[in-house]
């Protein structure tokens, strides 16, 4: 890990609040017990299956269990989805993927979400009501934070926002990575993508501004 502001267990603080990126993709905010994920795309794979494209199965079991597990070790008491929840409109038509949702949801009754909508929420729609989400345009403001589905700068507040699944390459030659990464802007926060079934998007820093890459089960300071 560099030197420079904080270290992991420190956390990194914008807007006068203190963060935590965590290696599971998610970010937690200990001052509201928030954990904060983007771009889940609940649905994406089940919705290429749907076109005759073989993917993966199993991704919405896997980001729910790392859900769950973050909930359990944090303590956290709120969900805040920044954008993204369902990939598509399909997802309300793929029976595996509903049901896996329904009893996630109905094993964390009193964890409260919130979903800033995302353009894949757009064309998606809201999760069904069942789930009990609450549903928000963007910015939602919390704090010093402003929660945001596309990276924009909000006037008083710093933004937190997806979208992007940004990422960093480490390494050179034959060795060169691929790391997804949180990237900390003077005004602007990206979230790496949270689904296990997503690409990314290369960043380029600035100077100044803070990176965490996610290798495996560490996230290290860029």
């Amino acid at each position: 890990m560099s030197g420079g502001e904080g270290s992991i267990e420190e956390g990194i603080e914008r807007g006068g609040e203190r963060l935590m990126p965590l290696a599971e993709r998610a970010l937690w905010w200990p001052a509201r017990q928030a954990l904060l994920v983007a771009d889940a795309h609940f649905g994406k794979a089940a919705a290429f299956r749907q076109l005759g494209v073989p993917v993966p199965q199993g991704t919405t079991a896997r980001n729910l269990e790392v859900l769950s597990t973050l909930i359990e070790r944090h303590g956290a008491r709120r969900l805040l989805v920044l954008g993204d929840f369902l990939h598509s409109a399909h997802a309300h038509d793929a029976p595996d993927t509903l049901a896996a949702l329904a009893a996630w949801r109905a094993a964390h009754t009193d964890l409260a979400i919130t979903l800033v909508r995302g353009n894949h929420d757009d064309r998606a729609g809201d999760p069904p009501l069942s789930l009990a989400i609450e549903v928000v345009d963007e910015p939602l403001r919390l704090g010093g934070l402003a929660l945001c589905h596309h990276p924009r700068a909000v006037p008083g507040a710093y933004a937190l926002a997806g979208h992007l699944h940004p990422c960093v390459t480490v390494g050179r030659g034959f060795e060169r990575l691929r790391l997804p990464c949180f990237h900390f802007g003077p005004k602007v926060g990206v979230l790496p993508a949270f689904g296990a079934f997503t690409g990314m998007h290369p960043v380029r820093p600035a100077r100044g501004d803070a990176v965490f890459a996610v290798a495996g089960e560490v996230v290290r300071r860029v």
